[in-house]
């Protein structure tokens, strides 16, 4: 029986940007005291924003990689924000950053249970060990994403570059778990 849509949420979105030439991160330091900077420790510096929630690594290379955000405009408008930022205390930025999207982390809800043990076996390209983990891990194509499916219906999807993956691979991971009979309701 056909079920409603997945609820999706996007958890995270990891954005990597560049400038083209170095950045000085002590003089960012001085400039910004609530930025994060332990070069013994690791040698990015962190810069966290409230709006939108989102902590940017800064690397001296002029390198940026951009966590937390919850959707790609997002990422995007965080990265320009924290450009924008520094601009303002005087750090030199030429140009745009050349910003990218690497990673969506996306969670959903299929609204049913799923016959874990028999969806392994028919989706191919799995792997499910339920004395190692409790999910089965299912290695989609077509997105290029990887899923983690738990019996609850509740699934997690990492590696798409665009939103619109996400909801394909979701949609199209739901449809086939209907069409096999795998996914059910609680009191069936």
């Amino acid at each position: 029986m056909p079920k409603g849509k997945a609820i999706i949420n996007i958890e995270n979105v990891v954005a990597s940007a560049t400038l083209n030439h170095t950045i000085d991160l002590d003089t960012i330091i001085k400039m910004f005291p609530l930025a994060e900077y332990k070069p013994e420790q690791f040698p990015g510096l962190v810069f966290r924003l409230k709006k939108p929630k989102t902590a940017t690594l800064i690397f001296s290379s002029g390198k940026m990689v951009c966590t937390g955000a919850k959707s790609e405009s997002q990422a995007i408008k965080a990265v320009e924000k924290v450009v924008k930022e520094l601009k303002s205390k005087g750090i030199v930025i030429m140009g745009k950053p050349k910003t990218q999207i690497q990673n969506i982390v996306a969670s959903a809800n299929l609204e049913g249970r799923v016959d874990l043990e028999r969806a392994a076996y028919v989706l191919g390209r799995t792997m499910y060990e339920p004395e190692q983990f409790p999910g089965l891990i299912y290695r989609m194509d077509d997105p290029e994403v990887v899923i983690l499916l738990f019996a609850s219906g509740k699934l997690v999807c990492t590696g798409a570059k665009k939103e619109e993956e996400v909801y394909r691979a979701v949609s199209k991971l739901q449809e086939k778990l209907e069409q096999e009979g795998l996914i059910y309701d609680e009191g069936e």
